[in-house]
């Protein structure tokens, strides 16, 4: 299944590309060994080539990993010697690095290349015959973001390669609760190159595709390697939600308790308006508030302020996010228009003053969380614009009261700066990509803070147990995430080792505790099914570098620099590239001697259905529908005729082998509706579909098809694909390869655009767009023998009993058939077949 790279979320990934390869270098190997234990990723991948030519060429290895990863090692291989990259302080890397760019040898390695990821690239010349051997190394800690933790691998070797292999070994001793994988250039025939196999706490996904099966077209050196692989998964946990994992000297302890209920919040929502925002962004933003709105608590507060030259707020005070309050606020969202300056500081003023006036008014519930919601796009034009100003007018203001979110859209916003203002009002910043999916994005960010669950939260040790803890106090916790904690166990420890995390949810507080036997522990990390030892210490380091390079962003001049020098010391005892740290490479005698490696920082045949022994194809007044192709028998049609409007509607039949066998019914409905359900409540194969007509798109608007188990929804428009599960999106083109597999859940869409969902006790349902976004989409069904007796809806009536009566003697084309009591007139007629392209047999009926 595959994940776009628009979709912000904690992952890690990897460019499987291989070389910028000139002629007659040739990729004989390329593998990637990932083994996750405990959250904690460690990767290498190597990469091995040869040089076929004649005469010396240059090759080039090029690999993508996230940007939260951290590369520990690369070396290379030639003629048996090795030549290392070495890990120094960046100043002097630097100096290294401007000796080599004035003789005009060197350039750098590390590049930021999207949203997510970052790209390693290293040259190298290559003597005729001669092999030369890549390892890349890089570790990163996995970070639950909406209910997964994931890992992302890039594709694109470029060429066909003799053996390519994928191996991921995941290792959770809390077990592992669900595991999916999705991948965006998988075809049926490369099904089979993928295995994964699972038992309690352990996996494992392989994926070692043949030549053949990397083969694009017959004859060439083209691939249909060129995408994304991931792996999601997510951890059992117990009923305290903590689990403290103990190995070498070292122990992490993961918090995230299930099962508590949601705090009401109060939220103000301060969105920039100025002329820079004008065109998509604001157009994108209007559509992202909606979507919001709709996802507002009913036990919360809110409010919206506009800014550019002025700032204006919605309402005078918070409201309650009632039916009423938030259609009105939608109102009032949808005539958001793009002008003027950009006036931060006072906006943001304005917001805190919102929530302290409605404090005083005693609006706001005891144990409710108070957030504002930043988005702008620019840097501050008009009031007070210096930005070392405004951060120390806004923390005055919210004194510790409130959490600020702030999102910069685009590159034209100092990240930095917006990153100082949010680290310090306890929250955070992320960026905004401008791209199509810009409003899923924002939609993706609050679902990350809509729900909070605790606030002050801190863990506690015995003083006598511990060392050198990560950061151990939290002001919030949201739905969906988790906390981490790591340190050092003292010599002198006890066989039992206890915590307790405290924290306050809505009127109370509250404590949760647990223990665990060090024993135990280190046995369980020390066994043979554990698949990474010595991680612990190194997830230690690593936690604790990204936390003091984020807490030096909101410190002092002298704290900040204290911090970052504790950063450097152990960027350099743990070997990791670190925007602090730079890896220099060396290279063999006679090339360009080193190339520096810095770590980039963040500031930049009728379509119908199948009907049991039927082929229905329903294109309704509101809606087109249009069977998968069966596997044997012809189809026939059936449509209405809208006294209302006079349109055409075909609702489109195959007849039985045996005439007067059951078939089903259709009944109209408004243009938004249900038109399908199957399964009650507490079936686990519950489904249901709905979808909206729009006649000046003559079809389908929008169709969603929502699934119980695995819970998960797909909505489509003429445009794009919109998967959610766990509250996290992702958006898909139609004609975009996607081969998903989820527990109970396959998706897969080929080139040719058509979508399908099927699993082993489930309907298949298939879904297209039309080569025309104004003609609508169509839907396909088909195993529809796995229909519940409940089913019902616009469709799902005609999967109940329908009787066609025998043809008349003398006119064999028209028939009667009756549903529910209801006769209709059957007429045949010549109707598009959509898959073949041609026109078939089918009888048409009038409703």
């Amino acid at each position: 299944m595959k994940m776009p790279d628009h979709v912000h979320t904690c992952s890690s990934i990897l460019i499987l590309s291989a070389l910028l390869l000139p002629n007659g270098i040739d990729i004989y190997s390329l593998t990637v060994d990932s083994k996750v234990s405990s959250r904690f990723a460690h990767t290498v991948i190597t990469s091995r080539v040869v040089n076929k030519a004649d005469a010396v060429q240059e090759a080039t290895f090029q690999m993508e990993l996230p940007k939260k990863a951290f590369i520990t090692n690369f070396s290379m291989i030639i003629d048996g010697v090795t030549y290392p990259g070495n890990i120094k302080e960046k100043a002097m890397a630097q100096e290294q690095y401007s000796t080599a760019v004035r003789r005009g040898e060197s350039a750098g390695l590390i590049k930021a290349t999207g949203r997510k990821m970052e790209e390693f690239q290293v040259s190298v010349s290559v003597a005729p015959a001669a092999k030369i051997t890549f390892e890349l190394v890089y570790e990163e800690l996995l970070r639950r973001h909406l209910g997964v933790y994931e890992l992302l691998l890039k594709v694109r070797p470029q060429q066909l390669v003799k053996h390519l292999q994928m191996d991921i070994h995941i290792f959770e001793p809390q077990g592992i609760s669900f595991l999916e994988t999705e991948s965006t250039f998988m075809t049926n025939e490369l099904a089979s190159a993928l295995t994964t196999t699972q038992n309690k706490n352990k996996a494992h996904i392989q994926f070692k595709p043949t030549l053949s099966q990397q083969q694009k077209t017959a004859g060439q050196q083209d691939t249909v390697l060129d995408g994304n692989f991931i792996v999601r998964y997510d951890v059992n946990r117990t009923a305290s939600g903590s689990s403290i994992q103990i190995e070498n000297g070292y122990f992490v302890h993961y918090f995230a308790p299930e099962g508590l209920p949601t705090m009401p919040k109060n939220v103000v929502f301060v969105i920039d308006k100025s002329g820079s925002m004008s065109g998509r962004k604001i157009q994108q933003t209007r559509e992202a508030l909606i979507k919001i709105l709709s996802d507002l608590n009913p036990r919360d507060l809110f409010n919206i302020i506009v800014f550019s030259e002025e700032a204006t707020q919605w309402k005078p005070a918070l409201v309650p996010a009632s039916e009423e309050n938030v259609s009105m606020a939608k109102s009032y969202a949808a005539t958001i228009y793009a002008s003027g300056g950009t006036n931060i500081n006072d906006a943001m003023l304005m917001a805190v003053q919102l929530l302290e006036s409605s404090n005083r008014a005693e609006l706001l519930s005891a144990g409710s969380v108070s957030l504002i919601i930043l988005l702008t796009d620019g840097d501050p034009t008009v009031g007070e614009t210096n930005p070392k100003k405004i951060q120390k007018n806004v923390q005055e203001a919210i004194g510790n009261q409130y959490s600020l979110f702030c999102l910069g859209f685009g590159f034209d916003v100092s990240y930095a700066f917006l990153e100082k203002l949010a680290l310090d009002n306890g929250g955070l910043a992320r960026r905004i990509y401008e791209d199509s999916d810009s409003a899923l994005q924002l939609q993706d960010f609050y679902q990350e803070v809509a729900n909070p669950l605790l606030t002050n939260v801190a863990f506690q040790y015995p003083s006598n147990a511990v060392e050198e803890v990560t950061q151990d106090n939290f002001r919030l916790l949201f739905k969906g995430s988790e906390m981490v904690v790591a340190g050092k166990l003292r010599d002198q420890r006890s066989d039992v080792f206890s915590a307790k995390v405290s924290g306050q949810m809505d009127m109370q507080n509250v404590t949760f505790e647990t223990e665990s036997s060090t024993a135990e522990q280190e046995k369980l990390f020390q066994s043979p099914k554990y698949i990474f030892h010595n991680f612990m210490e190194r997830l230690w380091a690593y936690l604790t570098i990204q936390q003091l390079l984020e807490n030096s962003v909101s410190a002092s001049d002298a704290e900040s620099k204290a911090l970052k020098s504790r950063a450097l010391n152990l960027s350099l005892n743990y070997n990791f590239v670190t925007p602090l740290t730079s890896m220099v490479v060396t290279k063999p005698e006679g090339q360009e001697q080193s190339q520096v490696a810095n770590k980039p920082v963040e500031d930049g045949k009728c379509e119908g259905l199948w009907l049991g022994s039927l082929n229905v194809t329903a294109l309704l007044r509101h809606l087109h529908l249009h069977p998968l192709p069966p596997a044997q028998g012809h189809q026939t049609s059936l449509p209405r005729q809208d006294s209302s409007s006079g349109c055409d509607s075909p609702f489109v039949l195959e007849p039985s082998r045996e005439k007067g066998s059951p078939t089903p019914r259709v009944s109209r409905k408004p243009s938004h509706f249900l038109f399908l359900k199957s399964g009650t409540e507490r079936r686990r194969s519950w489904l249901e579909v709905t979808g909206e007509y729009k006649a000046e798109k003559a079809g389908f608007w929008w169709i969603k098809v929502t699934f119980k188990n695995p819970e998960l929804q797909v909505h489509v428009s003429p445009e794009r694909i919109v998967v959610t599960r766990n509250r996290r999106n992702s958006a898909y083109n139609w004609k975009e390869t996607l081969f998903s597999v989820l527990p109970g859940l396959k998706m897969t869409m080929n080139q040719t655009g058509l979508l399908l969902l099927s699993g082993p006790d489930k309907v298949t349902i298939g879904l297209s767009s039309q080569n025309s976004p104004a003609k609508g989409l169509l839907l396909f069904l088909r195993d529809t023998d796995r229909f519940s007796s409940h089913v019902r809806g616009t469709l799902g009536q005609f999967y109940q009993d329908v009787l066609w009566e025998p043809p008349a003697a003398t006119d064999d084309t028209r028939r009667k058939l009756k549903v529910q009591g209801k006769e209709y007139s059957a007429t045949r007629e010549l109707k598009l077949d959509h898959q073949e392209g041609t026109e078939i047999s089918c009888w048409k009926v009038e409703l």
